[in-house]
């Protein structure tokens, strides 16, 4: 699909971690004790339930609204949508999926549900929500469902739910990171019109990382820094259009521009192995690992090799 899906899903994860940081940090005093209780707690989990029905289906009626509603219906169909964006566009779909998965996965685990049924059953979440925003696009005659799309969201909903099932940790995390391009001032419509939209549109300037944690593949004794992991990155740059670029937009001519694909190497932190007195603060520190942290990085890419002495 056209529009950016960190727009759409954006809007379900952002509403979903509220949910999960405000009902649990109620009870400051017990959520350290919840992480290895095997006892469900049906009031915890009915409220879940609850709460995460209400914004699961005004998500839905919000998206339906914003983005379907004015737009012709059609019988559902596929489109292949796989050489939009250098596939950036796919990198997204896997992270939305992952990170929902492990906001799934934690809910279910403070409601008391094992560690299994909570990787199986939270780790999912992203999978499920993600599929039904397919659908929809599979009936809108403007768009269509995608496979591409669908083997993302695959990919990230089993990244999470495989490391949690073999290891009971995320030894390697998806992560994310943006700065902001020159690019979208030629296409705004698709890149941005404001600063705010640019980040979540225009894929130039955004990239998505594997950050290994060294130490959880180390013995326990070692004395390597917990929070000190290793990422791989991928970007692109060049792009004005989804799967190409135009030479004009409304009769003005726009630059050209190589599309070409970016390659990073570069050390990061791992947010979740910091540890304070405050659980509600750990709890943040634990979802902000979504983001890749600033630092010295390699870029790769057919223009050759550059160092970023700080990366975004």
């Amino acid at each position: 699909m056209v529009i950016s899906d960190f727009c759409r899903t954006g809007i379900f994860v952002f509403l979903f971690l509220i949910l999960s940081v405000t009902v649990r940090a109620q009870q400051p005093d017990t959520i350290g004790a919840d992480t290895t209780r095997s006892e469900v707690n049906k009031a915890r989990l009915t409220g879940l339930i609850v709460g995460g029905s209400v914004i699961y289906a005004g998500t839905m009626i919000g998206l339906y609204q914003l983005w379907y509603k004015d737009y012709p219906q059609s019988s559902f169909h596929f489109i292949n949508d796989n050489d939009e964006w250098l596939q950036l566009d796919k990198c997204g779909h896997a992270t939305t999926a992952y990170y929902l998965g492990m906001v799934g996965y934690e809910s279910f685990r403070w409601a008391g549900v094992d560690k299994h049924k909570s990787a199986w059953y939270g780790g999912s979440l992203g999978f499920m929500y993600l599929t039904v925003i397919e659908i929809l696009d599979g009936f809108s005659a403007e768009w269509g469902a995608s496979g591409g799309d669908l083997l993302a969201n695959t990919f990230g909903s089993a990244a999470f739910i495989s490391q949690q099932l073999m290891w009971e940790e995320q030894r390697i995390q998806i992560k994310w990171s943006v700065h902001l391009t020159d690019y979208a001032q030629y296409n705004p419509e698709l890149l941005g019109r404001n600063n705010l939209e640019r980040i979540v549109k225009d894929y130039n300037g955004q990239t998505f990382w594997l950050s290994a944690n060294i130490h959880s593949f180390l013995k326990n004794e070692s004395r390597f820094p917990k929070w000190l992991n290793v990422a791989a990155g991928y970007g692109g740059e060049g792009m004005t259009g989804a799967s190409s670029n135009p030479s004009e937009i409304d009769g003005v001519p726009l630059p050209y521009y190589d599309r070409y694909r970016k390659f990073y190497f570069a050390p990061d932190i791992d947010l979740s192995k910091i540890k304070t007195n405050s659980q509600t603060l750990n709890l943040l520190l634990k979802y902000l690992v979504i983001f890749k942290f600033p630092l010295p990085t390699l870029e790769f890419s057919n223009k050759g090799v550059k160092f970023h002495a700080l990366y975004f």
